[in-house]
């Protein structure tokens, strides 16, 4: 089957969760992402559990579901790169990549001799992507850091929790490592916009990527709201800073969102609630009037939903094109009939010899559709054949390097 991005390789220095995602986002769309780990102990989130996949016989791997939500599809190359032979595997295989990727403190590579100005010397259509957490010049460039610094360095979580002065009202961080995430995101578009500007220059390039950066960058209209007014954005919970309503509203028998983004569905809203006139009433007429006046409005329809049940709700606003939806937990979430119909969970051979679960990547492509073939990489799985195959590395070759350590 035909795959987007088979042609390329990628070599794969990055670890944790940033770096990973980007490559594993290439590896879904068919790139040979080749992931090199250090021997024995590897990307340090194979340990960052419980729970770790359980083998054929019940006991725990040494791979957390961590592991395998950012590694999919990779081959795995165990190599200590702090010696001249495992830095000489590493350029070998830069010399016949298309992309390296990495996530190490500025200017470590550079001791190695494995920094861009090093690699882009012996393969000049090499692109070369540094992801680190303050980016590759400034004051605080040489400093380390995790999603979470950036969550509240970027803005982040002073957008989001509930608000001040309300019980439990914090600054909160997000569920998911959302910093990491959309660094890995912008990776992927970075690394491929690269390479298609390689189509025309002929050469690589080098993309520095910061998370505070990116995360900064995910503020987007909160930001440009502050810009244009002055005025600070607070936490504001599950309401929304531009648009009402457009929140979590409590009703008989729980609580649902309700998310109005324009006027029509505005109108359609009040019609289901039974309260048409508000769709009329000039203090709501329009997005702006009801941003100006939802500290009147919003009492108005919390009332009026307490009077049925979510599931009630749900089918009045759908049959009326109103956007809203219950809040699901995870088990929900995968049992949810679209989520079932459009295949978000699978199942991936694993080296451990079992299934692995996988979310699916969101992708759909009609000529070249996401091949997920493959779970995460044991430790070192593929060392060999990376070596053989790849490199045509001779058996005694690749044994001297075994029993020193360097694989």
């Amino acid at each position: 089957m035909k795959s987007a991005l088979g042609h390329l390789r990628i070599l794969d220095l990055s670890r944790i969760f940033a770096g990973p995602w980007a490559t594993q986002n290439l590896a879904d769309m068919g790139a040979e992402v080749i992931k090199i780990e250090r021997p024995k102990k590897g990307d340090d989130t194979r340990a960052w559990g419980p729970p770790f996949l359980k083998d054929a016989e019940g006991r725990d791997t040494k791979d957390s579901a961590y592991f395998l939500a950012v590694n999919r599809a990779k081959k795995s190359l165990t190599v200590d790169i702090s010696k001249p032979e495992g830095q000489e595997i590493i350029r070998e295989l830069a010399k016949i990549s298309d992309v390296v990727v990495e996530n190490y403190k500025v200017g470590d590579l550079a001791r190695y001799g494995l920094a861009w100005e090093d690699l882009q010397k012996i393969n000049p259509r090499l692109v070369y992507c540094s992801i680190t957490g303050f980016g590759q010049s400034g004051p605080y460039s040489e400093l380390p850091g995790y999603d979470y610094v950036f969550q509240g360095m970027g803005g982040l979580m002073s957008l989001t929790g509930i608000p001040e002065g309300q019980p439990g009202g914090e600054p909160m961080k997000a569920g998911v490592a959302v910093s990491d995430l959309i660094t890995g995101m912008y990776a992927t578009s970075a690394i491929l916009a690269a390479i298609e500007h390689r189509h025309i220059s002929g050469k690589g390039q080098y993309i520095d990527l910061a998370l505070l950066d990116c995360t900064v960058a995910l503020t987007s209209y909160m930001s440009m709201n502050y810009f244009l007014s002055g005025v600070v954005p607070q936490r504001m919970g599950n309401a929304h800073s531009n648009m009402v309503p457009y929140q979590v509203f409590k009703v008989a028998d729980g609580n649902m969102i309700v998310a109005v983004g324009n006027d029509s569905q505005f109108v359609s809203l009040c019609k289901v609630i039974g309260l048409p006139e508000l769709g009329t009433d000039e203090r709501f007429h329009s997005s702006g009037q009801r941003n100006i006046n939802r500290q009147i409005l919003v009492p108005i329809i919390a009332e009026a939903l307490l009077k049925r049940n979510m599931n009630d709700w749900v089918a009045l606003m759908d049959a009326a094109n109103v956007p809203c939806g219950p809040i699901n937990n995870l088990k929900q979430v995968f049992e949810h009939e679209q989520v079932i119909h459009r295949n978000l969970k699978r199942s991936l051979p694993h080296a451990a010899g079992v299934q692995a679960p996988a979310v699916a990547s969101p992708m759909n492509f009609s000529d070249t559709p996401i091949q997920h073939v493959r779970s995460a990489p044991a430790l070192g799985e593929h060392s060999r054949d990376v070596l053989e195959n790849i490199l045509k590395m001779d058996q005694q070759k690749i044994d001297e390097l075994a029993s020193k350590g360097i694989i």
